[in-house]
């Protein structure tokens, strides 16, 4: 059990409510012996107990949605809690897709079950997100609604009022800005009253620039609630949590008000919602917090001066990167990006009704890490590591790949590709000639024995994923590659989900050590495989005759992913950075021209690397800024950018301006 300071209920509560959370997944409990339960825990409870439903929706199923929360309403009950409250959207289940443009019905439906859960509703209040018919205007569009439900009907109803557009968020597209009286936020609990907050644009005082929490104050004394409610879906991100933390506390202290913070916990498809529903005091102090990226059914009072805090996922509780600078130091993040991924890939399959695994197992790190995420997603039993060798590939290679399903105990199997690429590169051949006898524009290097090799490889796995039921292959490749355009389309890029697209290879490194460290089987990562310098194993380097690692085919990786965090972070041109000391730098020396000639091939290749990005397998956001399509937007058609300013004098000239 977590340290419990101070904490006025008896510790058992806690153990009582996981018992409770079993009975909700399972339905193992008779009645009887929940009442039993029940009659355990009410004495434990005060007068102002609230159950903070940290839940895990799925998108879309309104159905399972609503009948997760009946289990939840009547725990609640049976407690007599004073409310128990859910996140925003509930009962569509954040993130809200296009399918309520094209399917009104489905809003319709979802308005019906909450008259449904209505009935369920006693003495405990249910306060419940849920999205709303806009009847005042033609546009369209919803309103995203919390609902209060009590005596068998629906008391209230509060409309958002601060719309998020930002980063994955896109609420202006479904949603229409509420315009409603502070009061008519205010919720009765007894005899306190509770200031209701709508997702985290309302949690944002003008203070943080934002338009939130303007109803609380000392000014406003005939609406001045007691608490502070906010139910929101908040998606994790590098650095995201602590700044969100640090803005609870500064509102909390500033209105000397406390404030409730109800977060889902749970993925969907490319965002990961990590719990940590929280409650802070009127000083600003934390004095509640759940547990990181699982559904709890977590009992709190805001008039406690101390109650149970659950360990943060380190990452959530540290804040990156605080003076905006380039680090390696990526050990304060690497347990909320593990969590993170974790989490993501568990419900993209539960969620979708996937059950196994199979991906190529090259003895590099990117399938190296995925292995190791696959098989602590789904378990080992339920994951197949495929080595798929050519001529190239080497000796150590394929005894890496084998070590490393051992040590995990996931399935393993060796197929030899050299017999598919070569009956692949004759007919080729053969077909290749024919061509060329009407174009003439032939290149003289090319590709595509590399591209055959990795093409053949996702065929074997697409064939496993086939063959097998509920299979499905994963893509390994990583957000470096991803920049670059260094990764096959149809090859390894190929799979239908990409757990590692939105990690740089130098944090992957970083996070295939923390693994080894922090696993319950530690070590299980074979040290060769992370002292090894990465290379595809698909072409020859003339100049060495070895393989091509994949840094002579780019640059360094330190120096690369310092130009990614920079693109993202500080939004710099090549000349900003050729002006700029790269961490790399410091480290080792470097000539002027050396530099400038990475830049440019960096941003020659991100340019075309676009159309490969819009491609990609659904994959977890996990950096604070990210090119997966759910975020980053931009025309395939866009290789025209210039990412380098062109002087005035030269803007002249090319306009035959004298």
């Amino acid at each position: 059990m977590p340290k419990i300071k101070g904490f006025k209920m008896d510790k058992k509560v806690y153990e009582y409510t996981e018992i409770i959370e079993r009975d909700i997944a399972e339905n193992n409990l008779t009645n009887e012996e929940r009442e039993e339960l029940a009659a355990k825990i009410k004495p434990m409870l005060c007068d102002d107990s609230i159950v903070l439903a940290q839940v895990n929706p799925t998108s879309g199923d309104i159905k399972k949605n609503a009948l997760k929360a009946k289990k939840w309403i009547e725990w609640a009950n049976m407690l007599e809690v004073k409310a128990i409250v859910f996140p925003e959207t509930f009962l569509l289940g954040a993130p809200i897709g296009d399918y309520i443009i094209k399917f009104p019905q489905i809003v319709e439906e979802a308005r019906e079950w909450l008259d449904v859960l209505a009935k369920i509703a006693a003495k405990t209040k249910v306060i419940i997100g849920f999205v709303e018919f806009n009847n005042s205007d033609k546009s369209g569009k919803y309103y995203n609604s919390v609902a209060v439900l009590s005596d068998g009907k629906i008391e209230k109803i509060i409309r958002k009022s601060v719309l998020s557009d930002y980063a994955e968020l896109n609420e202006s597209r479904y949603f229409v800005r509420a315009v409603q009286d502070d009061e008519t936020r205010v919720v009765e609990l007894g005899n306190k009253k509770a200031g209701l907050l709508i997702g985290e644009g309302e949690c944002v005082s003008s203070d943080f620039g934002g338009e939130g929490v303007n109803f609380v104050g000392k000014h406003k004394k005939n609406i001045q609630p007691d608490f502070i409610l906010a139910c929101v879906a908040s998606v994790s991100r590098t650095g995201k949590e602590s700044q969100k933390h640090s803005m609870l506390s500064y509102i909390s202290k500033k209105y000397s008000t406390p404030i409730i913070f109800v977060n889902q916990a749970g993925a969907s498809d490319c965002l990961s919602y990590n719990g940590e529903s929280c409650v802070y005091n009127a000083l600003g102090e934390l004095i509640y917090r759940a547990k990181s990226f699982e559904e709890q059914f977590f009992i709190v009072n805001p008039f406690d001066n101390e109650g149970m805090i659950y360990p943060a996922a380190t990452g959530s509780d540290k804040r990156m990167n605080s003076e905006n600078k380039f680090t390696l130091d990526y050990e304060p993040d690497l347990e909320r990006t593990y969590k993170t991924i974790i989490q993501s890939v568990r419900d993209y399959y539960n969620k979708n009704g996937f059950k196994r695994a199979c991906l190529g197992l090259s003895g590099g790190l990117d399938s190296t890490v995925c292995a190791v995420i696959m098989a602590d997603a789904i378990g080992k039993e339920n994951v197949f590591g495929i080595s798929m060798p050519s001529k190239i590939t080497s000796a150590e290679s394929k005894s890496d790949a084998k070590k490393l399903a051992e040590n995990l105990g996931i399935n393993f199997i060796e197929v030899p590709i050299k017999s598919m690429f070569d009956a692949a590169r004759d007919n080729f051949n053969n077909m290749f000639s024919q061509i060329e006898a009407k174009w003439d524009c032939r290149y003289k290097q090319s590709y595509t024995n590399d591209n055959i090799q990795a093409r053949t490889r996702a065929m074997i796995l697409w064939g496993i994923s086939n063959e097998f039921e509920n299979c499905l292959c994963i893509a390994t490749s990583d957000k470096s590659e991803a920049y670059m355009g260094y990764a096959t389309i149809n090859g390894d890029m190929s799979g239908g989900f990409a757990p590692i697209a939105d990690v740089t290879k130098t944090k992957l490194f970083a996070l295939a050590r923390w693994m080894n460290e922090h696993r319950e089987i530690k070590n299980a990562i074979p040290n060769s495989i992370i002292s090894k310098r990465p290379g595809a194993e698909l072409a020859i380097n003339p100049k060495t005759g070895k393989p091509l690692l994949a840094e002579e085919a780019l640059m360094p990786y330190e120096f690369m992913d310092e130009v990614i965090w920079r693109v993202e972070n500080t939004h710099q041109s090549i000349d900003d950075m050729a002006k700029s000391e790269f961490l790399y730098e410091r480290l080792e020396h470097i000539t002027k021209e050396q530099k400038l000639e990475w830049l440019e091939k960096f941003f020659r290749r991100m340019t075309s690397a676009g159309y490969k990005w819009s491609i990609m397998p659904p994959a977890p956001i996990v950096d604070t800024v990210s090119i997966n399509k759910t975020e980053y937007h931009q025309s395939i058609l866009s290789s025209g950018i210039s990412y380098r300013k062109t002087s005035m004098q030269e803007k002249m000239k090319l306009a035959a301006i004298k």
